[in-house]
């Protein structure tokens, strides 16, 4: 995470707490995540070099871009946002810093993005009500969803591995995202 600069990603009004481990604004009722739940979600996806990833929830790209370092030039991560302003500002800022592994694409994540699955990891960055069935059928057999469970004011992350036609789900942390709009 060292190599990706969060004061890239955040609106000008808050360069100076860019470095703070929090959640900050970045427009249309969206926030980015504070860079430990980055690490976290990061973890917890085991993400491996050369791995394709599903990312649902662009915002300002910066996860995203965290990612494409972590999976190399052998990887692809392919990111949905559907708030057409925060889709076009994450896009110009990911190609300005050359990460030709990511790709933004303006979309529902609520119904994954079918033209790239199977994915080996699925990042969701935003709070569901439930895990939508067709991230899981996105998902390669072997593979990894990482996603926030919830409502307004509870919310657990969760993990579930895909080992064939069984699915593994465990809840592993308690935490607070926006919602899945």
């Amino acid at each position: 995470m060292n190599i990706i600069d969060r004061r890239l990603f955040v609106p000008d009004e808050y360069k100076d707490a860019a470095y703070y481990d929090t959640p900050l604004p970045i427009g249309y009722g969206q926030t980015i995540s504070a860079p430990h739940m980055v690490g976290i979600m990061c973890e917890y996806l085991c993400l491996q070099e050369g791995d394709s990833v599903l990312e649902i929830g662009t915002g300002s790209g910066y996860s995203a871009a965290v990612m494409s370092i972590i999976v190399g030039k052998s990887g692809n991560v392919y990111t949905v946002e559907i708030v057409p302003e925060l889709y076009k500002s994450a896009l110009e800022r990911l190609s300005q810093l050359g990460l030709k592994n990511v790709h933004v694409i303006l979309g529902d994540g609520k119904i994954g993005l079918e033209d790239y699955a199977p994915y080996d990891k699925i990042s969701v960055t935003c709070y569901a009500k439930k895990i939508p069935p067709v991230l899981l059928q996105q998902l390669r057999d072997g593979g990894i969803l990482v996603i926030p469970v919830g409502n307004e004011f509870v919310q657990t992350l969760k993990r579930v591995k895909k080992d064939g036609k069984h699915l593994v789900e465990e809840d592993l942390l308690n935490v607070r995202f926006v919602p899945m709009v």
